[in-house]
């Protein structure tokens, strides 16, 4: 790998041993990549820390949360002092609400730690953002900059909707890049691996955020981690629909990048999408194939009694929050029944102002903020059954927790956590 005088002398320690230790893992990383050098980035998105056994192991022992950065964050066993980061840098979702911890059944050594974390992380210079979706709070990339991003439906999302470069990056290369403001130059940075390499024709209509998901899954299950180029949509989606499309699409398959000629910035036309590119392969998705995904996202359902519903998986915005309490003002969750809304904690702000806290608390629900129910692994004590409106969420939750869940509208989840029953199906 090729290195500038000025990432010659990191790696050579003259600006410090934390950067020096950045430097290495970054070579050590590229050269596996195959990448021949770095580029510069000013934007990075990650997470500092470690599941709660080693916080709780290092967070009062000598060397503090260092340790934790140094091993976790920098493949260093040994503890070195980080100093402040040297470019602009934000916290993704943490694993617990310290807010409504005795809700999702944490403890306060837990809570201590977490607040703990967060100081250590503010300490450093990163902005606790909290959220898997950092570009609805004031993260929001301008086209062609390079970022150091992790969080699969945050990459998606950046690279395609907004035309910003990032790989699916991980703890340990988005530490370094917190350090030196550096990061591989391969794969998504490279405009040529950004063309479509495959053809999604959409033959029926694609309107609501669920139709969005379902078609999401469908293409990343087809492509898994090629670049689909989607035609045939009708009407202009949304920063909600294209999230929850590129949430879905980055959890079936592995998607990172995707074109919507006319709609999203590096394809004004179909030729521009692909490049130049032959479509590697073509699909179709018409009704079929939407009742077949709809289908699979429920197949882990069966019980209609259901106990739990989940909405924000992406974090929901503000628009959706607005949206729920339409759905759910003078009315109560069923008393065999739980409802939890998760958003960035910048949005609840918002959300606290306008009222909307007050109706989805007065109905029984709680709006909770900073992870998820898949993340962070809380859920209320005993459910069986779930209810939620993310393909994303319905992908992982099963698996991880051990549940049944359903997949509908928000609306549809609304209703199982009024009457608390399942009478979602496919419109």
């Amino acid at each position: 790998m090729r290195l500038t005088d000025h990432e010659q002398a990191m790696y050579d320690g003259e600006h410090g041993v934390a950067r020096q230790k950045a430097m290495d893992l970054l070579v050590r990383y590229g050269n596996a990549l195959g990448a021949e050098r770095l580029v510069d980035t000013r934007n990075v998105a990650g997470t500092i820390g470690a599941t709660t056994p080693f916080m709780r192991k290092y967070a009062d022992e000598a060397g503090g949360l260092d340790a934790v950065f140094s091993e976790f964050n920098l493949d260093s066993r040994e503890v070195v002092r980080i100093p402040k980061v040297s470019v602009y840098s934000s916290h993704l979702q943490q694993g617990i609400d310290p807010e409504h911890a005795s809700e999702q059944g944490v403890g306060e050594d837990v809570v201590r730690i977490f607040r703990k974390g967060d100081a250590y992380s503010a300490g450093l210079g990163v902005q606790l953002l909290n959220t898997c979706a950092p570009y609805q709070v004031g993260n929001l990339p301008a086209r062609g900059e390079h970022c150091a991003w992790m969080e699969s439906s945050a990459v998606i999302y950046i690279n395609a909707v907004l035309g910003a470069k990032s790989n699916a990056e991980g703890r340990e290369s988005t530490g370094a890049a917190m350090l030196t403001g550096k990061i591989p130059y391969w794969g998504y940075h490279i405009d040529e691996n950004r063309r479509g390499t495959h053809a999604v024709e959409v033959d029926v209509p694609i309107e609501s955020m669920s139709d969005w998901g379902m078609l999401g899954y469908f293409v990343g299950d087809h492509v898994q981690d090629r670049v689909p180029v989607i035609t045939g949509i009708g009407q202009a989606p949304n920063m909600v629909r294209l999230k929850h499309f590129g949430a879905a699409a980055a959890s079936s398959g592995g998607v990172e990048m995707y074109h919507i000629p006319g709609y999203t910035p590096e394809a004004p036309t179909v030729a521009a999408a692909f490049g130049g590119n032959r479509p590697i392969e073509r699909f179709v998705f018409g009704r079929k194939e939407l009742r077949e995904t709809y289908e699979n996202l429920n197949a882990t359902a069966s019980d209609v009694d259901v106990d739990f519903v989940m909405l924000g998986c992406p974090h929901y915005s503000i628009e959706q929050i607005w949206e729920v309490c339409q759905l759910l003002e003078g009315r109560k969750v069923h008393v065999n029944s739980n409802l939890w809304i998760f958003t960035p904690r910048a949005t609840k702000q918002i959300c606290d102002q306008n009222g909307y806290t007050r109706i989805i608390t007065e109905a029984g629900g709680f709006l909770m903020s900073d992870t998820c129910s898949a993340l962070g692994r809380v859920m209320p004590k005993g459910v069986k059954v779930a209810a939620v409106d993310s393909a994303k969420q319905v992908h992982y939750l099963p698996a991880i927790m051990g549940i049944q869940a359903w997949f509908g509208s928000t609306a549809d989840c609304i209703d199982a956590a009024v009457t608390g029953r399942w009478n979602g199906g496919l419109r």
